[in-house]
């Protein structure tokens, strides 16, 4: 594992390049990857992800060290990873409103 302290968020395994939140992390909220300190711009809910650097546009999305997804547009290191810009390497994706009411960038 990295030394890195990652706050609200999880690192699975070495080869992920996301993180999981372990809590609801804030907007705003200071999180320093490999690449530096980032600053979330929107809040994060529990057990979704951020990236843990910037992902290219179809590069596989690892999470558990295992291909959980492919991302449909380039995601910058900290931004929110979810379905969005990602779309499911085993199973179609469906969107579905979140715990909270509401998905990234779906209208209703």
């Amino acid at each position: 594992m990295t030394p890195f302290d990652f706050g609200p968020f999880l690192l699975l395994s070495d080869k992920d390049n996301v993180l999981v939140a372990r809590a609801n992390a804030p907007e705003g909220l200071t999180v320093t990857l490999e690449s530096g300190p980032t600053t979330l711009t929107r809040a994060i809910p529990m057990a979704h992800k951020i990236a843990r650097r910037s992902i290219a546009e179809g590069d596989t999305i690892l999470k558990y060290g295992m291909p959980i997804g492919i991302a449909t547009a380039a995601i910058a290191a900290g931004e929110h990873v979810h379905i969005h810009n990602i779309r499911s390497a085993y199973t179609a994706t469906i969107s579905l409103q979140d715990a909270d009411g509401v998905s990234a960038g779906v209208s209703l």
